[in-house]
């Protein structure tokens, strides 16, 4: 063996040796619950085991007398960490060991705070939390939550979700969360529907054909009814009701007293309107379909309004599931036959193999001859003529 590869080999020797040791040092330091006086012990240590050694080589018959006193106020000082490395795999059992908590923000003190009205005391306690984790989703949302429903200022909490949403790592359901409880503020503290149409379209344009994206549409599609209902709750007009009908019990007929209606072509006609403004309102374009089968009885009509339904990418497979069992409940209806209605319910097993709505769907399979013949017509059969009021009749002889 060469002398080079002696030196490298004991270089490297020495090199882990030292890591292992620094690993170790620094270990028990950041364990120790007093550092400084760790440090301390150490620095005392180590001159005295290389005095102890230096004295055990040059005094002869004393050293062993030296070493023993020096070990004696070693043990003085390390005999508690001692005692301490030796119990603690029974000590972990109990307490977790030196395991460090996860580190989270705390917002238990700001709750407080906004409980007794403090909120601009609370404002600060949230900010104190997020200078330490400043993503932190429910930092933002309470912060933004305090601004908005206690300090009235709106402004202010949407440049807090913001300047948390406008990072481009920030989760997509966060991101949906945060505008849709924005929007909800638009329109339940200032009743601006347009703002909050802008404010859920931006869930649109971030996560374009996502399930996000769907029910983002789904809720800016039905934005004009909640904006009347706000409306009316802040500015309530007096409702003026019609005088009933009276001496209802002496009325030869009270069908004049029902309510009229809903012209169902009317109807049909809003629906359409409506799905020409909001495509994506899927609830208003199932509702056409079915009074395109049932009212009008134009299931090609009801076929098209689904399939479109289904088509929608992203959809959960609960909801496609849905809608292709609606599919074949109004094919059964209107006398659709039976293999129609079987590849109807097969393309959710097709679809969804492994998922729970194809177990229900092939639970329906199993059960489907019986029901599409409980939907079809029953012959009418015709009775023959029997003789009225025999039983009101005298001198009729019983017939053994």
């Amino acid at each position: 063996m060469s002398t080079t590869y002696r030196i490298v080999e004991g270089t490297i020797g020495l090199v882990v040796i030292l890591v292992v040791i620094s690993w170790g040092f620094f270990r028990m330091l950041k364990r120790s619950y007093d550092p400084e006086m760790m440090i301390l012990k150490w620095a005392i240590t180590i001159p005295l085991v290389i005095f102890s050694l230096t004295a055990a080589a040059n005094t002869g018959i004393y050293g062993p007398v030296v070493i023993l006193v020096l070990a004696i106020i070693m043990s003085v000082m390390w005999a508690p960490h001692i005692g301490e490395w030796l119990c603690k795999p029974l000590t972990n059992l109990l307490d977790g060991g030196g395991e460090e908590p996860e580190r989270k923000p705390h917002y238990s003190i700001a709750c407080s705070l906004r409980m007794k009205g403090k909120f601009l005391e609370a404002v600060v306690a949230v900010r104190q939390q997020l200078a330490r984790f400043p993503n932190d989703f429910e930092g933002v949302m309470l912060l933004a939550g305090i601004q908005a429903e206690n300090l009235q200022d709106l402004p202010g909490a949407e440049i807090t979700l913001n300047h948390f949403c406008d990072r481009p790592e920030a989760p997509p359901k966060q991101f949906a969360a945060a505008m849709n409880q924005f929007a909800d503020w638009q329109l339940k503290l200032t009743q601006d529907a347009d703002s909050a149409r802008g404010t859920l379209e931006k869930i649109v344009t971030r996560f374009p054909d996502t399930e996000l994206a769907l029910l983002a549409a789904q809720r800016v599609a039905h934005l004009g009814g909640a904006e009347k209902i706000l409306l009316a709750a802040h500015d309530r007009q007096p409702l003026a009701v019609p005088e009933g009908a009276k001496n209802i019990g002496l009325l030869e007929t009270s069908g004049h007293l029902a309510h009229a209606e809903i012209d169902p072509a009317q109807l049909a006609a809003d629906y359409v309107k409506h799905l020409t403004e909001h495509p994506l309102d899927t609830e208003a374009r199932e509702k056409l379909a079915i009074l395109y089968a049932d009212h009008y009885q134009r299931l090609d009509l009801a076929v098209g309004e689904l399939e479109q339904l289904i088509a929608v990418p992203n959809q959960p497979p609960k909801r496609v599931a849905h809608w292709l069992n609606l599919l074949a409940d109004l094919q059964i209806r209107h006398g659709a036959d039976y293999d129609t209605v079987r590849g109807t319910l097969e393309r959710i097993v097709e679809r969804f193999p492994d998922g729970a709505v194809a177990e229900l769907a092939r639970t329906r399979l199993g059960r489907l001859k019986l029901e599409v013949k409980g939907h079809q017509a029953t012959p009418d059969v015709k009775l023959g003529v029997y003789e009225q009021n025999i039983g009101l009749k005298y001198g009729t002889r019983r017939r053994l």
